[in-house]
């Protein structure tokens, strides 16, 4: 009877539900943006559940041209929870330019979001021999940018006959950091009224020094289908392939130095960029011993997480503690480029109460777009603290004084030799086990610990740091240069000072950077070497930091 009712319960509790607490969400996206009029492209519609019903794809036929569609479902069982996505991939061509949207689609009671795409004007006929089969085309945009900016490098291969296999080198750069971004996409496109396959690549491209550099030519080896015969009275058929070998321009980028107008500490380029913070609770109402935690996060699109600065400003009160977290670094890889994450988690742990205010966190930036200077801030804050409930005295209650009774004191006659042998042995029992221990204790401090020996890792480490050292000492550029790279070798595998920036903390990175900059310009042997390697100290001890207190703390993070 109590299972009818419980169910019965469930079922009334279900009514009462809204119907899109249940709704599968259903996102839509693109494999490239923008694209041409003559060019095909994907919209690709996701879901994270089962949607009510099958989509209904008309409300597009009236900007775009269904060429094809697919649909796909992946499920995966993580930490004892399942998640199911659908994809439904449609291959379409726009008819007509401009900023198309893709209006929302039913999915039964489900519907998909809305999204906008840029549909440029078919290009005018290309300087492209037609009578190729196949050829490679790579673009750099922009072609003159900053030092540390994102430059979009397009690689598209043409075709119009059947490929059995091929490959083709990635590009090459010196002096830069070069991320490939996502899958490959394929379309179809015209040239001169001919139809082509296409297949195009993105990488994102940061010139790490101002100058010309030149992104040396892509080799394409492809094997071609020349043609079939048949074999076995023509049973089988065979491909006859032969190999062709095709090759891109170069391309010179005109990269600029950081421009005399920037007056931010740290040089730091990108094409959007947002600075935002987060509290875990009323900060007006903080009470005395009690966390809060400060939630600061920093976005950029065209930019590395490796150029993202440190926005925790440290020591504020010696009356308001602060915990930071070490901080989460991320990078998203989208067709239009890369975007970068930074978020940083401080405990804030007021120990008296009054008011207390966090300085302004400015984090000065290039837009890129604007070619302006422009500060993303997050404004001087004031938070109050309040003292916890039941902290203060409760009031003295008065007493009336107790009188002493006068007691009976009873004397235990001498002659009980069993009581007073069962004492003697008792205390004798617990005056051995104290000496027993107090010997333990002492034998054990004396003992001293086998001194484990060290790898040879470990002391190849050792020597390259003592080696930045004395390069550092010295205002060696080019000895501190190949310590820096022996370090970074043994310490990431990492085999550029670009690569090892990437790895390290915003100060120790500036300053890898700025060695960096140094050896390619005019004077050398004036660098001073004291900021890099107190620089790399420093970093040294952060690491050892976010080893040793992070268990001590971790409760702390959690609230």
């Amino acid at each position: 009877m109590n299972t009818i009712k419980k169910l019965f319960f469930l079922l009334l509790l279900l009514n009462f539900v809204p119907g899109n607490v249940f709704a599968a969400q259903i996102s839509v996206s693109f494999d490239r943006n923008p694209v041409s009029l003559d060019e095909s492209f994907q919209i690709i519609f996701t879901a994270n559940d089962t949607p009510d019903n099958d989509p209904d794809f008309g409300p597009l036929e009236q900007d775009f041209e269904i060429l094809g569609q697919s649909q796909s479902s992946n499920s995966s069982w993580i930490n004892g929870q399942s998640s199911k996505t659908i994809q439904w991939t449609l291959n379409v061509m726009a008819k007509h330019p401009g900023s198309l949207i893709v209006p929302v689609v039913k999915f039964g009671d489900d519907v998909s979001q809305a999204a906008s795409i840029l549909v440029t004007q078919a290009a005018a006929n290309k300087a492209v021999d037609t009578d190729d089969d196949l050829f490679l085309e790579v673009e750099a945009t922009p072609q003159s940018p900053y030092v540390q900016s994102q430059v979009l490098y397009t690689v598209r291969l043409y075709r119009r006959v059947e490929i059995a296999q091929a490959s083709l080198n990635e590009p090459e750069l010196g002096d830069a950091v070069i991320e490939k971004l996502g899958d490959d996409s394929n379309y179809n496109t015209q040239i001169n009224g001919v139809n082509y396959l296409v297949t195009e690549r993105k990488y994102s491209i940061f010139p790490q020094k101002s100058g010309a550099l030149t992104i040396k030519p892509l080799m394409l080896t492809a094997e071609v289908v020349a043609n079939t015969r048949p074999n076995f009275n023509g049973f089988f058929n065979s491909q006859m392939t032969k190999t062709k070998k095709i090759s891109s321009k170069s391309v010179t980028l005109d990269v600029k130095p950081a421009p005399a107008t920037f007056t931010g500490r740290h040089w730091l380029s990108a094409e959007q960029l947002v600075l935002k913070e987060e509290w875990s609770g009323d900060n007006q109402q903080m009470k005395v011993g009690e966390p809060l935690t400060r939630t600061l996060t920093l976005l950029a699109k065209g930019t590395t997480v490796g150029q993202l600065p440190e926005l925790n400003i440290g020591k504020i009160d010696d009356q308001l503690k602060t915990y930071p977290d070490q901080p989460v670094l991320r990078e998203q890889k989208k067709p239009e480029g890369l975007i970068a994450f930074r978020e940083e988690k401080i405990a804030v742990i007021p120990s008296k109460a009054g008011f207390y205010k966090l300085p302004a966190i400015e984090i000065p930036w290039f837009n890129s777009q604007s070619q302006k200077m422009e500060i993303a801030k997050i404004p001087e804050t004031t938070i109050t603290a309040l003292e916890a409930i039941g902290t203060q005295q409760a009031p003295v209650t008065p007493v009336a004084p107790v009188v002493a009774q006068p007691q009976k004191i009873e004397v235990v006659p001498l002659t009980q030799p069993q009581q007073q042998n069962t004492w003697f042995w008792a205390a004798l029992f617990l005056a051995s086990g104290w000496l027993a221990t107090l010997a333990y204790f002492l034998i054990k401090r004396t003992v001293k610990k086998p001194v484990a020996e060290k790898s040879e890792v470990e002391i190849r480490l050792e020597d390259s740091v003592k080696s930045l050292k004395k390069a550092c000492a010295d205002n060696n550029a080019v000895a501190a240069k190949d310590a820096l790279l022996a370090w970074g070798r043994q310490k990431y595998g990492a085999a550029s000072l670009g690569a090892i920036a990437e790895l390290s903390d915003a100060r120790l990175r500036d300053e890898i950077l700025n060695l960096n900059q140094v050896l390619y310009g005019k004077a050398p042997d004036q660098w001073q070497g004291k900021k890099l390697f107190q620089a790399f100290v420093e970093n040294k001890a952060r690491e050892k930091i976010a080893v040793t207190d992070d268990d001590k703390l971790e409760p702390l993070y959690r609230l």
